[in-house]
């Protein structure tokens, strides 16, 4: 089996789970490659993970590779459309080549004439009219397409109009599938209002164009005209699942620089897609080191003004995901580059596809660095950004109390790592300072739990966590950083997570953070908090159940510690007891005929104790 070069082998072990496209390279940096996946780790790794089951030609491939690329994508369909594109660019010795040179369909909506058509083509010119795309499924596409042409009446004749008029209209006009601007029933500034309607669903700005035909749904349906109000009720479901155009290729056909950042403490990582023509053709990265007490915005700063300044060719615009330091002096030195900042549209999905590669290559290099055991996942980076942490939050721990009726008050501590639990680190406690005579008091449980949990970690000398959650409210919040302030630990994030309005609180700032409740980062929370809530209650329903077998135990005249033991050894429980015969109590170590038939008369006589139900009071 032939030996794996280091440069490939150092990053198998940390390939990402999700879809891609993979470049094999040779010792020149010439790609030799281009390959697409639906799990780039499982796809890649069987390249070098047996040799009888290669092809000669793969083998061949194997021989020459001695570095690997990777780039995430959102979907397999857009790693089927960038492996098409990389193919395109740098010829792959390994790649088949199609001579026909396929290319994907396009929506082609000819603005550029007086009464404009909506059809399908796969050759984008420059003859001034509006592409959309490309798109994969093409059955999909076509099918939604005739629902767009029915729902806008957009004409599908050929005439060249209004230099070419026919004499009646066709059979469009007669089964409304157009209001016939051919033979003057509708006008000119109508169909162009009509057309607009149609860009702006397919520029992404389908909610307005919705409305406008369920507005028009509830008119037919008002006058009685049902067939009308069904086939928009109809349309309105196949508009929502058109499908819309990949980000790996971008509609405008313009050249730009997309960058990403991410980072982790004193470490970051930016990448430059590169948009060529429209086609995402490249991507480039670097890593920044020792940049401990500076802000993002400084880092990418700092890059903006050095590597990307410097670099040989620049296109006409780079997006950025946020306002670098001293935008102002760079603007005028990044010239004739505009430098924008999307919110939103296909230009903030090419950056969420930036940052995601970001990412990507920063779990590489933490990984490789051996500073982390294994991937973080996308939810953790989407916490460290909801809550403004310098540190992403691969480790976290979270707290939470049970108690139930003022007894058998204990708390639950649980460890999750890069967003996933780790269970070799829950741990439990009960709570031994708090006088609960007058009730619970969960502000000094949670003080109590908190501060003995990591009094323990630092006598044990173990790593602390890089943040900590409370399940409960601000209440919960401050008694927590209390105990951590008395070990010199008040620098640790923290915050809490309130159950009634799943507010976030974060120490030191006077509001709660309402996150989205789709967001990955209080998913991630949830699930914490969650896991801290059922551990807790797991771990004092326990504690009662032992104390009644207990107490049942204590009142029958005979037994003491001794026999208590070897009965719930043998027995687990007082209704195993209970149902055992005379014969096997008998046999246990101090019990005889005479004592085993008194123990269990005396059980039999007595009723069994039911505990109260536990209580969560870790929100307020």
């Amino acid at each position: 089996m032939r030996t794996v070069p280091d440069a490939i082998s150092h990053k198998l072990p940390h390939l990402p789970d999700t879809p891609g496209v993979y470049l094999w390279k040779g010792a020149d940096g010439t790609v030799l490659y281009v390959g697409k996946a639906k799990r780039l780790r499982q796809r890649v790794r069987s390249y070098v993970a047996t040799d009888h089951a290669q092809t000669s030609k793969t083998r061949v491939l194997m021989d020459y590779a001695v570095d690997l690329e990777t780039i995430v994508v959102p979907s397999e369909e857009a790693a089927l459309i960038l492996e098409h594109n990389l193919i395109k660019e740098h010829h792959p010795r390994f790649n088949v080549m199609l001579r026909d040179d396929k290319t994907y369909p396009y929506v082609k909506v000819t603005v550029q004439e007086p009464y404009p058509r909506v059809l399908v083509t796969r050759r984008v010119l420059d003859d001034g009219a509006a592409y959309y795309g490309p798109f994969t499924d093409v059955g999909a596409m076509r099918h939604a397409l005739n629902v767009v042409k029915r729902v806008f009446t957009v004409r599908s004749c050929r005439w060249n109009m209004p230099v070419e008029m026919p004499e009646r209209a066709c059979l469009d006009y007669h089964i409304r599938r157009c209001k016939g601007p051919c033979i003057g029933a509708q006008s000119l500034s109508d169909y162009r209002a009509m057309i607009d309607e149609v860009v702006a669903f397919l520029d992404g700005k389908p909610d307005e164009v919705m409305r406008r035909v369920s507005a028009r749904m509830e008119e037919a349906s008002a006058a009685l005209d049902f067939e009308r109000a069904a086939e928009l009720r109809d349309a309105l479901r196949h508009l929502e699942r058109f499908e819309e155009p990949t980000i790996v290729v971008d509609v405008e056909g313009n050249d730009r620089d997309v960058i990403g950042f991410a980072r982790d403490g004193d470490d970051a990582c930016v990448t430059l897609l590169k948009v060529r023509g429209g086609k995402l053709l490249a991507r480039d990265q670097r890593f920044l080191e020792q940049a401990e007490g500076e802000s993002d915005a400084a880092v990418l700063a700092a890059y903006l003004a050095g590597s990307y300044r410097a670099a040989a060719e620049r296109p006409a615009e780079v997006l950025l995901p946020f306002a670098p330091e001293d935008l102002d002096v760079l603007e005028p030195a990044l010239a004739p580059t505009r430098v924008l900042i999307p919110q939103r549209g296909l230009k903030r999905e090419l950056l969420d596809l930036a940052e995601k590669n970001a990412r990507h290559l920063l779990e590489e290099f933490k990984l490789a660095e051996d500073e982390a055991d294994e991937r973080a996942g996308d939810p953790v980076y989407e916490l460290a950004r909801a809550l403004t942490l310098a540190k992403i939050p691969r480790s976290l721990v979270c707290f939470d109390n049970s108690t139930a009726q003022g007894k058998d008050n204990v708390g639950s501590i649980v460890w999750f790592e890069n967003g996933r639990p780790r269970r070799s680190e829950y741990r439990t406690m009960r709570v031994k300072t708090v006088d609960e005579s007058h009730g619970p008091d969960d502000f000094a449980s949670m003080r109590e739990v908190v501060g003995r949990y990591f009094r323990r970690r630092l006598d044990e000398s173990k790593p602390l966590p890089d943040l900590v959650v409370i399940d409960g409210g601000k209440g919960q919040l401050a008694a927590a950083h209390e105990a951590l302030a008395a070990l010199a630990l008040g620098a640790l994030p923290l915050v809490s997570l309130a159950k009634r309005e799943e507010e976030v609180f974060v120490f030191g700032r006077a509001e709660p953070l309402h996150l989205a409740r789709r967001s990955p980062a209080l998913r991630l929370l949830q699930q914490a908090r969650d896991e801290a809530h059922r551990t807790a209650v797991g771990y004092n329903r326990k504690r009662r159940t032992m104390r009644t077998i207990t107490s049942s135990l204590l009142e029958i005249p005979g037994v003491g510690p001794t026999k208590r033991r070897e009965l719930l050894r043998a027995f687990g429980s007082v209704d195993g007891v209970r149902g055992a015969t005379v014969e096997q109590i008998a046999e246990l170590k101090g019990f005889s005929t005479r004592s085993a038939t008194t123990l269990l008369e005396a059980l039999k006589a007595s009723a069994p104790d039911r505990a109260a139900p536990a209580s969560d009071t870790g929100a307020p």
